[in-house]
Formats: C-alpha cells, sequence, structure tokens
C-alpha cells in the first residue's frame, strides 16, 4: 500500500527525535517547513508519496522564493532549510523501504550568500559587559570599576525580596549572563538551558557542561572574570530571584519571577545592555555576537582553529573556517609586521618584540634591546613593566593569564596588535 506524504511525515518527525535526537527547536522548524510542503502538494492534487516528481520539489522551492498570498518570500538561507528538510523526508522514505525513488536527490538547495560573523571589538565587549551590571569584584579590588547606575525601579513593582541593598538582581544576574556568554562561547540556549549541577567553579580549572545541538555534550574552560561574576550572581541575586516563585528549579540564570531565563529574555539582555554601552551607529548586534567575538579574538590571539571548533562545538570544522575569513586591512597588518622585507623599521622603537607582565608567569625571557621604550598597561589587565622591542610580534613570550577568553590575548597599542599566548 503507498504511504501518504502526511504518514511519512509523521514518522520522519519521530526518527529525527528519537534516532537523530535533534533538538526541540530543530525538530520544530523541520515540522513547520514539511507541513507547509505537504500542503503545498495536496493543493496539487498530489497526496502519495509515490506521485511526487523532481518537478514538484523544485515548484515547491520556486514558491519558497516567490511567496504567496499566505506566506512571504522567503530569505535565500530559510528557503535552502526547507528543501534540505524535504530532501531529508524523501531520503528517508527511501531508506526505510516506503518509495523507490527519491525525487528531491537532483534538487540542490540554493546557496545563500556567504556572511562574516558579526564580531564586536575587545573594547566594545568590555563596554557591553560594564553596561549589563556591576562588577562582580570586590570594592577594594585593584580592577574594581563602577558598574552601571542602578535601573530605576519599575513603578508599582515591589523591589525582589532578599535582594542586595542599592543593588538589583538582575543587575547581576545581567552581568553573569554575559561575561558567561563571551568567557565559554556559549550560545543563548546552551545558557538559558544550564543548570546548576553542571558548573564547577570551585575547582582548579573551572569548568562548564554544555548540551549543544542535537544533544551534545561538551566541556568548556570557564575564565576568571566569568567565574567571579557567575559566583556573586549565585550568592547575592539568584536566592532573590528564586524567592519570587514557590515552585523550584535547578536554572542557573532565573528571570523576575523565579523561573528559568528563556532565550527571548537573554537576548533582551544583550540588546540592552548593548544599547546602553553607547555603541557606534553602524555596530550592530545579534543573539550570537558574543559568541562570534569570542571565536575571532581567540584566532586572533593565535588560537589553533581545532581548538575553537572544539569550544564552540561544531560538528564540522568547515563551520568553524568562516571566523578566518579575515579583511585585507588585517592581511595588510600581518603581512606588514611579519616578512623580512616588508618591516621597513625607520624607527626600531616602533616594531613589538616582547612583553613582561609582573601577573604572568614567563617562560621565555626575551631580551629587550637598550632602544625598547615602556608602554602603559591597558583596563583589562595590569602590569608593572611593559616594553617593546624591535624584532618582530612573533617573538612574544607571555604566559597564559588571560582573564576572559583564555588562553589567548591581544593588546592593542594604537599603532600595533600584540597577541600573547601559552607559550
Amino acid at each position: 500500500m503507498t504511504r501518504t506524504l502526511a504518514d511519512t511525515l509523521r514518522g520522519y518527525l519521530q526518527y529525527l527525535v528519537v534516532e537523530r535526537g535533534l533538538a526541540a527547536n530543530t525538530v520544530e522548524s523541520y515540522r513547520r517547513d514539511l507541513r507547509r510542503y505537504v500542503s503545498v502538494l495536496a493543493g496539487h492534487g498530489t497526496i502519495r508519496l509515490d506521485d511526487v516528481t523532481a518537478a514538484d520539489v523544485a515548484e515547491f522551492l520556486a514558491s519558497l522564493r516567490e511567496g504567496d498570498e499566505e506566506h512571504a518570500a522567503l530569505a535565500v538561507s530559510s528557503a535552502a532549510r526547507a528543501v534540505i528538510a524535504v530532501r531529508g523526508l524523501h531520503a528517508f522514505a527511501v531508506a526505510q523501504g516506503l518509495a523507490e525513488l527519491d525525487p528531491a536527490r537532483d534538487v540542490p538547495p540554493p546557496t545563500p550568500p556567504r556572511r562574516l560573523p558579526k564580531a564586536i571589538t575587545l573594547t566594545e565587549v568590555e563596554r557591553v559587559l560594564a553596561a549589563a551590571g556591576p562588577n562582580p569584584n570586590a570594592p577594594d579590588s585593584p580592577d574594581a570599576s563602577p558598574g552601571p547606575a542602578p535601573r530605576t525601579p519599575t513603578p508599582g513593582r515591589a523591589p525582589t525580596p532578599g535582594a542586595a541593598a542599592g543593588v538589583d538582581p538582575r543587575q547581576l544576574r545581567d552581568r553573569a549572563l554575559l561575561e558567561f556568554l563571551y568567557g565559554t562561547g556559549a550560545r543563548i540556549s546552551e545558557a538559558t538551558s544550564l543548570d546548576i549541577d553542571e558548573l564547577q567553579l570551585d575547582s582548579e580549572d573551572p569548568m562548564v557542561r554544555l548540551v549543544g545541538k542535537g544533544g551534545k555534550h561538551r566541556v568548556v574552560p570557564v575564565g576568571s572574570y566569568a567565574v567571579r561574576a557567575v559566583e556573586a550572581y549565585l550568592v547575592r541575586a539568584r536566592p532573590a530571584l528564586a524567592g519570587a516563585s514557590l515552585r523550584g528549579t535547578p536554572a542557573v540564570f532565573l528571570n523576575a519571577r523565579g523561573g528559568r531565563l528563556t532565550r527571548q529574555g537573554a537576548w533582551g539582555v544583550l540588546h540592552a545592555a548593548a544599547s546602553r554601552a553607547g555603541l557606534d551607529p553602524g555596530t550592530s548586534v545579534s543573539p550570537h555576537t558574543l559568541r562570534h567575538s569570542f571565536a575571532t579574538h581567540m584566532l586572533d590571539g593565535g588560537a589553533d582553529i581545532r581548538v575553537v571548533q572544539e569550544l564552540l562545538g561544531h560538528a564540522s570544522v568547515t563551520t568553524t573556517q568562516v571566523y578566518t575569513l579575515i579583511t585585507v586591512d588585517r592581511l595588510r597588518e600581518v603581512y606588514a609586521s611579519s616578512h623580512p622585507r616588508a618591516l621597513g623599521l625607520p624607527d626600531p622603537a616602533q616594531t613589538p618584540l616582547a612583553i613582561i607582565a609582573d601577573r604572568h608567569r614567563l617562560h621565555e625571557t626575551v631580551p629587550i634591546h637598550n632602544h625598547a621604550r615602556p608602554l602603559s598597561a591597558g583596563p583589562s589587565w595590569s602590569a608593572s613593566a611593559l616594553r617593546v622591542g624591535p624584532s618582530g610580534a612573533s617573538r612574544v613570550a607571555v604566559a597564559y593569564g588571560s582573564p576572559r577568553v583564555a588562553p589567548w590575548f591581544t593588546i592593542t597599542m594604537g599603532w600595533c596588535s600584540v597577541a600573547a599566548c601559552r607559550t
């Protein structure tokens, strides 16, 4: 007996959940696209699986791009996702013996234009984090800096019970959330689904277990800034937020009602912090902004692409390689600072050789020549001595010590950028 498209769709969706273990959001996207596919074919009188032709699939693709009275025209990426779902449905039917031919095999999905990830600079990241909430360092810490002004209480809303005096617990939560996103490269959905028992912050090497797409688990190190921010939130703010609900929850990040913070709520936190940070008008911020910035800053600092792939949870290194597509200006900068015939040093003191920082343990001492000159350290870290010599940035010798993006970081000194890493 020939199966109908509707019956095959139900079996395919169950296969995606049970055997493929795809995330709920992914399965919902497949369900939405395939229901539209079945509905379009039914409108043309095609109900049985064996009656579908390659022309039907191609016509469906065209209808996605053109739109109709009920649906707006889809972008190339969205149309490609729908065609991939259709191809998966028919490939499943053939593999299960429900159909002899695969009509979608010769209908490739449209290729969306390659778009570079939109990362923001380290300075902009610092501004967004500072705008999210107060600095988690103790008031007498040398690194402590005043946070943004406390939020104005919503009219008619009583202060959250148990909140620290003068500090809205949501501010501590927001700072912890954004520090965590940038310090681990986690997706927003991974952060909002995080439970308390998946955090291991009290060990010598703080770690977190993230559950990514398809239920895949990975263990990611947590930088010291994120550790301090999350610990401050868990101790000083989370109990106050949890008190707003009579039902307990293992979620790390809570909303004002004591429940688990949603993806939309977390995106709202990032968007609000970016707005308060006063970024340049042309700077766009998306839910993946801190994740993109995490990967870009890691690679700029010298991280191996395979390491970044594992930290981001990408199934293929091809996905991670998009972060290596850099601008012509960046290529020119690297060429000018690396090629022996491109250096052209009229002033030897203008070329970086080494960095000596008192808070890092040096594995190797790079000699500083007599024309070295002192520079001032940036706000993200402290140094008692910072000197630059003439032989090129490739010989930087500084031990691991990045407070946010471990173990690589970049120091920008106006006229050059120096990448420091574990040596």
